[in-house]
């Protein structure tokens, strides 16, 4: 399998269960993602512009690929309605051929960038 179609996730989160929806649906309307998986309401306490800060998020899992993680965090970050989305790219160590296969079958690749 080509290095670029190699499966990914991307870890996000986002202020509320709408706007996890509004960009997951985003990015497989795109074809940037196979599936998005959202976890609808969690506690984030994290520091911020130096306070201590406590919020509920929704978190999202991008199933996605190799290829296509450029364009995966551009869209987001374009999309998301904080300045400084949390994106963490997750490698994973391979998986069920039929279910990688699945996610290269389920995104198209746009120009790739340079990474």
């Amino acid at each position: 399998m080509p290095a670029k179609d190699q499966a990914i996730l991307v870890y996000t989160t986002c202020p509320s269960h709408a706007e996890a929806k509004r960009i997951g649906a985003m990015l497989v309307e795109q074809k940037l993602a196979a599936c998005v998986n959202i976890f609808p309401s969690m506690t984030a306490i994290y520091e911020w512009q130096g306070e201590l800060e406590e919020a509920v998020e929704a978190a999202m899992l991008i199933k996605t690929r190799t290829g296509l993680k450029s364009a995966v965090l551009d869209a987001v970050k374009r999309h998301h309605p904080h300045d400084t989305p949390a994106l963490l790219v997750l490698e994973t160590g391979g998986g069920s051929a039929e279910f990688i296969r699945w996610i290269v079958e389920n995104t198209t690749a746009p120009v790739e960038a340079v990474e």
